[in-house]
This record gives C-alpha cells, structure tokens and sequence, in this order.
C-alpha cells in the first residue's frame, strides 16, 4: 500500500493530463533547518524583549513535564485512527490512567502507578473497540460516552475509596478529591555538564546561552517515565512503518476490505490499535498523577483534546506528534509557570510571523488570507507596544488559542487514513 502524496493530474491544453507538483516533503536537513533557525529566532525575541524565562531551563523543564502526557495522549489517538478508528475518548481514557495511578501509587509506588495507570487505560481503549468494532456504534459518539463514563466513575470512586471516614486511604491524606501522596519518580542528572550548561546560560550570550538553557533541561532532573516516553515514540514509529504488524495494522486504516481480501484479520488488528492507544492515553494520565505525587480530580484538564489536536497537526505521523506536544508543552509551562511577561515576549513573536505568513499568502495570490494576516498582526503589534504585560486570565487559555491557531493554518496539509471513521463488517466485500 503506497502512502506517496501527489496532487492529481490536471487538464492541460488539448484535454492532455498535465502533472501538477507533488506535496513537499519534510527531509531531515529542513527539519534541522527549520530547528535553527526556530532557535535565531527566539534568541532575538529575548534579547529585543529582555524576557530571559523565554529560553531559560526553567520554562523547558516545565515544558517537557508538561508535553509528556499530551504527546502520550496525542500518540495514543495516532494508534487507533491509523487502525480507521476515530478515538476521542482520550481524555476520558487519562482520567482512567491517572485514577488507577493514584490508587495503586500511593501503596507500591511510582512505578506500579505507572503500570496501573497503563491497564486502567487500556480498559478504556478495550470498551471503545467493544462499541466501536464489534457492536458499529459511531465513533465520535463511543468516545464522548467514555469521557463522560471516566468522569462519573473517577469522582464516584475517588469518594468511595479515598474520602471514606476511618478507611487506610483517608488517614493516609486521601479525601473525596485526591489520592493519598505517593513517593517520587527518580529522575536523573548528567553531573558535571548540567552545572556547566547552566553557568552559560546566566551569562545570556546571544543564541549561546540560549541553546545552553534548552540542553540543560534535557540532562538535569530528567524523570526515568519521560525516557520512557521516549522510547514509546520510538517504538511505535518502528512498530508502524518498518514492521509487518504495522503494515497490517494501517492497511485497516486505508483500505479494510482490500486487507480483509489479503488474509489480515481486520478486527483482530482494530482491537490491538485501539486498546494500545488506551494504554498509551492511561499511561499519560499516570504521568500526570506521578508529577504531582497524588491522582486529583479534573487532573487532566483536557490535554486529552489537546492530545487529539497534536496528532493532527502532526499529519497521523509520531514524529509531527511530537513536534506537536513540545509546542502544547511549551504554552501549557507558561500557563502552570504564570509567564505573563513571556507570553507579552510572544505577541511580537507572532506578529513577525503572521506578517511571514501574509507575504507567502499574498504572493500565492490568496488576497484575503494575506489581508486578514496583516490586520492580525497588526492587532498584536499594537497590543505588544501599548502593554507591558499579558493578564493572566489569557495566559491560562494559551494552550487552546495556539490550538486552534495551529490547527487553522496546518490544515490544508492534512491527509487523514481514508477509511477512518467508517464502520466496517467482515466480508462486506463480497
């Protein structure tokens, strides 16, 4: 099964099919590229800004801790909808990792949360293939059932285990919202080069600094469960693209009765999709929980929509995925890190780009995408240079406005497996 992209022929003169380019594809040099010149550009925002926290290990740190149960979540979805099944019940499904988290924590530790938090997805992901593949419910319809299911069942549980008068869980500082604390994660330190790193970055030397300050967050308190992490996303690319299981599973995505017809067992493969992908949502919600030592209720704040939109900004592809998370990450660590000023520090960021974006939509002859970008950044323009700071009320809504900013403009690059969302029935085929 070819996944190759290429725009359709068009009718040239005399009704001859004339080619028309094919999509430009993201190689690894115009990754870094684009890595590079992200990282001028941000050491240029901070010295015209003075706003120091902008590339500070402090903000990255943060950033990470909080783009490990987005991308989870995000490479959970990328599982099931590869499979042709639309998962929207990951938010539902991190409530369900995070409360079994909690419960198990508190007792065995992190890392038997960690397990727990796997299963109670994963239970999750296994009643959304029930409905969804055995039974033909519509998908968007099983997910939002699950979200509300997971809510119900974590607070009425967390109430009856944890906020029971007298009971082991409530002497141990559990109550009808919360789970008793739980020991920390171990993290790790590269000793010698994080302290060297960090002493760079306090001289805030143009771009120097700048890229001590984001190595440091990689090597300095580093939890073992974000490694983890890691190597999940690295899996499942192999696991996906380089694997016959993986061929198998998105062929299901693609094309159901075509791989029915070649001998796959197409429920079998939607089944192990979608209970991965509860297990990978469940294991970010146990992030969560462990982060904090403790389960507490509405702990996931919707990253597990936020998740969804970082599957498909990154185009259904881990690595897009990933990118996407680092970005959430980052706003969502200005959010918990109370960033006003850098935040203020980002309008012009994103006027300049949104100016960028007019001069590339203008020249393509998209009169009113260009005008509308220009008046934007305009707007942000005037707002950076009449105030001196964000109130944090908007700083809270900055994961979801760069939600819907980044959805909108990656939009017209999207392509989807074609067989998402459909019901299938064996040997409809025939």
């Amino acid at each position: 099964m070819s996944t190759n992209l290429t725009a359709p022929a068009t009718k040239g003169l005399g009704g001859k099919n004339r080619p028309t380019a094919s999509r430009r594809k993201l190689t690894y040099p115009k990754v870094l590229l684009i890595i590079a010149g992200s990282l001028v550009l941000l050491s240029l925002l901070r010295v015209v800004t003075g706003a120091n926290n902008l590339t500070g290990s402090g903000q990255y740190t943060a950033a990470l801790n909080a783009a490990v149960p987005i991308g989870l979540a995000g490479l959970g979805g990328l599982w099931a909808e590869r499979s042709g099944v639309i998962n929207i019940g990951l938010e539902g499904m991190m409530m369900l990792g995070a409360f079994s988290a909690g419960a198990i924590g508190w007792q065995y530790g992190p890392w038997a949360a960690a397990l727990a938090g796997v299963l109670g997805g994963a239970l999750g992901g296994l009643l959304h293939a029930l409905a969804t593949v055995t039974f033909g419910v519509d998908h968007i319809i099983s997910g939002v059932a699950i979200n509300i299911m997971a809510l119900g069942l974590t607070q009425f549980l967390a109430k009856l285990w944890f906020g029971a008068d007298g009971s082991a869980a409530s002497a141990a500082g559990g109550n009808d919202k919360q789970s008793p604390p739980m020991t920390d994660m171990p993290t790790f330190t590269v000793p010698g080069l994080s302290e060297w790193l960090y002493s760079v970055e306090k001289h805030h030397w143009f771009l120097v600094s700048d890229v001590a300050g984001i190595a440091g967050s990689l090597v300095s308190n580093v939890s073992w469960l974000t490694v983890l992490a890691v190597a999940v996303f690295a899996l499942s690319f192999f696991v996906l693209w380089r694997s016959s299981f993986g061929l198998r599973l998105r062929s299901c995505g693609e094309g159901p009765i075509a791989a029915e017809s070649l001998g796959v067992n197409v429920y079998r493969y939607k089944y192990a999709a979608v209970v991965a992908s509860g297990a990978l949502a469940g294991l970010g919600g146990a992030f969560l929980a462990i982060y904090v030592h403790i389960f507490q209720d509405g702990q996931t704040g919707g990253r597990g929509y936020i998740g969804l939109a970082t599957m498909i900004f990154g185009n259904w592809r881990p690595g897009g995925v990933a990118m996407g998370a680092g970005l959430f990450g980052f706003m969502d660590a200005l959010q918990l890190r109370g960033g006003g000023p850098t935040v203020h520090a980002l309008l012009l960021l994103l006027a300049v780009l949104l100016v960028g974006l007019a001069i590339w939509k203008l020249r393509a002859g998209r009169l009113t995408q260009g005008v509308i970008s220009l008046v934007v950044a305009a707007l942000l323009g005037l707002w950076y240079a009449t105030s001196d700071t964000v109130a944090l009320e908007i700083v809270g809504v900055a994961p979801y406005i760069a939600t819907l900013l980044v959805l909108s403009l990656a939009a017209q690059r999207l392509r989807p497996p074609k067989a998402i969302g459909k019901t299938y029935r064996r040997g409809q085929g025939k």
